[in-house]
């Protein structure tokens, strides 16, 4: 009875904790199969798909994960072994290989994209540039800068000037 009492508080005490997979702190009392999609760049499919190739119950809790664990899930992020049709970089531009990217690197790379298409002043660039929709939304109803403040604005000193009077 005790020993039970010993492990239940042992395991809370896990779950109480901050685990940091792959320079991301996430609660340990969220389930492993959403508390990885917490990190930049794993969606809700590939995180299934890491529970499943590594064999780790999707409902446990991620404070219970012992280190080695931990480290062979970050180990495995690093060089997923997954469909092509889970990574998020398909034929990579420059190496035109499939690769997952996550983290500053997928943020890097999306930066990396963007300059790349204002430098060669393509289409999709010249709209980054211009601040505008670059997917072929309309702009007639929204996209339209500054009208929220200047509304606010005006009806701040409209206020002030009624309250001097």
């Amino acid at each position: 009875m005790e020993q039970k009492i010993k492990i239940q508080n042992r395991e809370e005490k896990n779950e109480e904790k901050l685990v940091r997979i792959m320079s991301k702190d996430i609660e340990g009392k969220m389930k492993i199969y959403p508390g990885l999609t917490k990190i930049k760049g794993i969606s809700w499919g590939i995180s299934n798909a890491v529970c499943k190739i590594l064999g780790i119950d999707k409902n446990r809790k991620i404070g219970s994960l012992a280190e080695d664990e931990i480290k062979k899930i970050s180990d495995f992020m690093k060089n997923p072994k997954i469909p092509p049709f889970l990574v998020n970089r398909r034929f990579d531009f420059e190496t035109g290989e499939d690769r997952h990217l996550t983290g500053t690197d997928l943020d890097f790379r999306k930066d990396f994209d963007i300059k790349r298409l204002k430098n060669i002043k393509s289409y999709k660039g010249m709209r980054h540039q211009l601040g505008l929709p670059v997917r072929g939304q309309r702009t007639k109803g929204h996209f339209r800068r500054n009208k929220s403040k200047s509304v606010g604005i005006k009806k701040k000193v409209a206020v002030k000037k009624a309250i001097e009077r």
